[in-house]
């Protein structure tokens, strides 16, 4: 039977915290998920930037090809950490959900488009795109992505996911779990990340994120 959240039971709603480059398929993938067990767990989720360009930024075992997305990458995350401290925490969401439609959704590769269709989808001034190519709002960037991998280590990636005092990366999946299947998903990940000497579940990989 599904465990439906009703509105009345917000204020007693645990809270899980959530760091996503909008970037990653696999972080796309995972919140959607997320919203998914939103319906079905009597949870609530606050939304963080983390950024695989400043993760990846000293590392030089990796392609060439990441190396070009990685420097790409820097734009999007730098925006939306402009409108936060511009407009508050609230656009973090909208913005993300807006980013990585385009993305995702419709392989959009160009993320300066990406980023002013994102801005205009959200009701924000067009101006905040210029953040996407400067350093000003690096320090907050910085920190939104070190309260998260912290909680993990240098050595996963994104999404990390923090829930009654324990966190995750991932979980890694390539489809998303709908109504049920995402609550018996999110009890499992928790219940596996509640001990402290659990440390990693792995097969190898065997199809692309898919998205609908």
């Amino acid at each position: 039977m599904s465990e439906t959240v009703s509105h009345n039971d917000v204020a007693t709603a645990e809270k899980a915290d959530f760091w996503f480059d909008p970037t990653c398929p696999f972080a796309w993938v995972t919140s959607r998920w997320i919203g998914e067990v939103e319906k079905v767990r009597n949870i609530t989720v606050d939304w963080h930037v983390m950024s695989l360009s400043v993760l990846n930024e000293h590392k030089e075992d990796i392609s060439e090809a990441y190396k070009a997305h990685v420097a790409r990458a820097w734009g999007p995350v730098r925006v939306i950490i402009a409108a936060a401290e511009e407009h508050g925490p609230s656009v973090i969401k909208p913005l993300y959900d807006a980013m990585g439609t385009q993305i995702h959704i419709h392989a959009n590769k160009d993320l300066t488009d990406v980023v002013a269709k994102a801005l205009a989808e959200v009701g924000l001034p067009a101006e905040l795109a210029q953040a996407a190519t400067t350093d000003v709002h690096d320090a907050a960037l910085r920190a939104s992505h070190a309260e998260g991998i912290n909680k993990v280590g240098q050595d996963v990636g994104t999404p990390v996911v923090a829930f009654n005092g324990t966190a995750f990366f991932g979980p890694v999946i390539t489809r998303i779990p709908r109504g049920e299947d995402a609550g018996k998903l999110w009890d499992a990940t928790v219940a596996l990340a509640s001990f402290p000497y659990f440390f990693e579940i792995k097969r190898s990989r065997t199809e692309s994120p898919q998205f609908g």
